[in-house]
């Protein structure tokens, strides 16, 4: 293992350390080792490192440039919201908070540069620094000239200096029209099962065997392999789930050894934790108390999948109750139900010939934003501001098709909506806020 990271340039105890950190990614580590090169050795301008989500391209990139203590400035592209503030975590990293002070207060890559080759014909750099874009992709959408420049930074600063691109696309989609440096490509491809196995196994409790834990993990990626190859992902289902699987063994039911009558105790549990997998709906606390509220009250909660526990916004939920009584309730009831003064007005004095079938079972009827305002605005407790925030909270509704839109794109003054949810799932959503929805809803008066 360790043999595939060696290099003359660094000690081999670093190396070893290294390679202990990097299971199964020996191979993409030592190829990254050797286009680098020693540490005093110049290396190739750019290099472009892709590969899908939770391959370990940035986890590679650490390990080897922490524990090989080269100098480095990481850079996070989701978090540079601005060029400014790219140039400057570069300078901090490099030349210290003095000259990232240098800047201006909206710098070009002009004074990037002057500024960088300044201090580099005070203090040359006597080993390789490296600079890593993560999620590099981001960088499309600034300024035109900042990704070719970055790609031939050595060469506009004079320094011994490297720049990684960490991406989850391929080169094909960055090369601007215009033409640019070309970089070294590198990918990394995807965990087999194999060694999806033998990373998670890694994790494994404390009071349990090294074997108990990796037949949980072959069991758990039995069940999710083939929907769902993501480290990340997997990580967490392992350690969510793993409680479950260890209740029949913590009761003496079974011995570690049996590991079919582990598998059918913990079989129902996981084909349900399928329905939530990437959309980590609920928390690990709330998984886990959700299944005891099911075991206790044996069936109180039927009909409620998971998908009923959705973590939504604070706001956002009373827009979803606002949506529904829209929906459900007739416009002219809105003033009984919503309005302090409004008199005492009957149920009967509502009902026409054509009302007398229930609204839940006519199904949602449209309604209009304005609508579903007013009564937004009348539901929840505190007071809001129609901001920006509010109105891309209902987008967001959409999105999630807990909403519909039923009007057309091109109708901005007045778009319409329908509710989406179930009854059970919308009383779900109540009770996480304290509100008794049943007591808005006309076909319960």
């Amino acid at each position: 293992m360790t043999a595939l990271l060696e290099h003359p340039g660094y000690e081999e105890e670093r190396l070893r350390r290294a390679a202990e950190k990097l299971p199964c990614r020996e191979l993409q580590a030592g190829m990254l080792l050797s286009l680098m090169g020693q540490p005093q050795q110049y290396s190739y301008p750019s290099i472009f490192i892709y590969g899908h989500r939770a391959s370990g391209k940035s986890h590679v990139m650490q390990v080897l440039l922490k524990e090989l203590e080269l100098p480095h400035a990481t850079v996070s592209c989701v978090e540079c919201v601005s060029v400014a503030l790219l140039f400057e975590q570069v300078l901090l990293s490099f030349f210290g908070c003095d000259v990232a002070s240098l800047l201006p207060r909206s710098p070009s890559l002009s004074d990037f540069v002057r500024i960088y080759r300044q201090q580099c014909s005070q203090t040359p750099a006597k080993q390789t620094r490296y600079i890593v874009m993560e999620k590099a992709e981001l960088l499309r959408d600034t300024d035109a000239n900042l990704l070719p420049a970055l790609l031939r930074l050595q060469e506009l600063v004079e320094d011994n200096v490297t720049v990684f691109l960490l991406s989850e696309i391929v080169w094909d989609k960055f090369r601007p029209n215009t033409g640019c440096f070309e970089p070294l490509l590198l990918h990394f491809p995807d965990y087999s099962k194999g060694e999806l196995q033998q990373i998670l196994s890694q994790d494994r409790h404390p009071s349990y065997s090294a074997e108990f834990y990796s037949s949980y993990i072959n069991i758990l990626l039995g069940v999710f392999y083939s929907v769902c190859r993501d480290l990340r992902e997997l990580r967490h289902l392992a350690a969510l789930n793993f409680s479950k699987f260890c209740e029949p063994l913590a009761e003496g039911k079974v011995k570690e050894t049996d590991t079919h009558k582990l598998w059918r105790n913990i079989e129902p549990h996981l084909k349900k934790a399928m329905q939530t997998v990437y959309l980590r709906e609920v928390s690990s606390l709330q998984w886990e108390q959700m299944q005891q509220m099911e075991e206790k009250e044996s069936g109180a909660l039927r009909g409620l999948s998971a998908h009923t526990h959705v973590e939504l916004p604070y706001y956002s939920k009373f827009l979803l109750i606002a949506a529904y009584l829209a929906s459900y309730n007739p416009a002219r009831t809105d003033k009984r139900f919503f309005l302090k003064h409004h008199g005492k007005i009957r149920k009967t004095n509502f009902l026409k010939k054509n009302e007398k079938t229930s609204n839940h079972l006519l199904g949602p009827k449209p309604f209009p934003l304005d609508r579903l305002l007013a009564i937004f605005y009348s539901v929840v407790d505190s007071r809001v501001a129609p901001t920006a925030s509010i109105f891309s909270q209902i987008s967001s509704l959409v999105t999630l098709q807990l909403l519909t839109q039923v009007s057309h794109d091109d109708q901005l003054d007045a778009p319409k909506y329908k509710c989406a949810v179930s009854m059970d799932f919308i009383c779900a959503i109540s009770r996480t806020v304290s509100f008794d929805i049943v007591k808005y809803l006309y076909d319960f008066l």
